[in-house]
């Protein structure tokens, strides 16, 4: 029996069989969840349904998080089909490619807004309408990154985003603690995925990763599934608001050694 039968799941972000996303679902799913599925209308048919019917999920709906109405849509549609909800995992970023590069201080004013809105504000209202939901608590999940407190070469304004997403998580998890939901995020390592490609130099920083990281091996979308089968489970049940790292050690690092510096 898995450590989530029984257990409801939807999972906001998933682009392609790279996205960390996807490496959640599978896990959430392996231990026994339903799983349903919502992203950007022009990835489904070719992207996310395939995946979700490999898993036996036929719940896949789009979702543009910046509108409220469409958000409150797919939580009526999942409603309808399911009842209730248990675990909630946001996987949603986006800035402008211009904006993930050159020096931060050029970041455009509504370059800013887009993408503080869609990375960060979008948790705060999936949180809203998954709560009522959440009628036997339950788990939010979100995606975050070291950039959201150390400055990293081109990540620019989304870790600003990524700052104030961990902020949110904070907060959330106060305000939704007293009904049982816990608020929690993975900080993981850079890791291949469509979103990563869109940072400039984000080849060289994998690369240099692996070479400073204590673990000297690259992080997976496994590793990011195999963290949120605990965060997700009552194996967490005392675990709430935190950000919780999976970068092979990475961010205990203070001044890496001169031969990963190439000296």
């Amino acid at each position: 029996m898995g450590l989530l039968e029984g257990k409801k799941a939807l999972v906001f972000g998933v682009a392609n069989d790279h996205s960390i996303a996807w490496g959640i679902a599978k896990a959430l799913h392996e231990e026994g969840a339903t799983v349903g599925f919502s992203s950007m209308e022009f990835l489904l048919d070719k992207r996310v349904r395939p995946l979700a019917e490999s898993i036996g999920s036929d719940f896949v709906e789009p979702c543009d998080v910046q509108s409220d109405e469409e958000i409150k849509r797919v939580m009526q549609a999942w409603q309808a089909r399911h009842g209730t909800l248990d675990i909630l995992v946001h996987a949603v970023a986006f800035a402008n490619r211009a904006d993930l590069e050159g020096q931060f201080v050029n970041t455009s004013r509504d370059g800013f807004q887009l993408a503080i809105d869609i990375s960060a504000y979008s948790l705060v209202a999936l949180a809203r309408e998954a709560r009522p939901l959440m009628t036997n608590g339950g788990s939010i999940l979100t995606l975050t990154y070291y950039g959201a407190e150390k400055v990293v070469a081109n990540y620019n304004v989304m870790g600003v985003a990524k700052a104030t997403l961990e902020a949110c998580v904070r907060y959330l998890a106060v305000d939704l603690g007293p009904e049982g939901i816990r608020v929690n995020a993975i900080s993981a390592g850079p890791i291949r995925t469509l979103a990563a490609s869109g940072v400039s130099g984000f080849k060289t920083l994998h690369r240099k990763f692996q070479e400073i990281t204590p673990t000297r091996r690259p992080v997976t979308i496994e590793d990011c599934g195999n963290a949120a089968r605990y965060l997700c489970s009552d194996l967490s049940a005392g675990v709430t608001g935190e950000v919780i790292y999976v970068d092979g050690g990475y961010n205990i690092i203070g001044v890496p050694n001169a031969e990963a510096l190439g000296g």
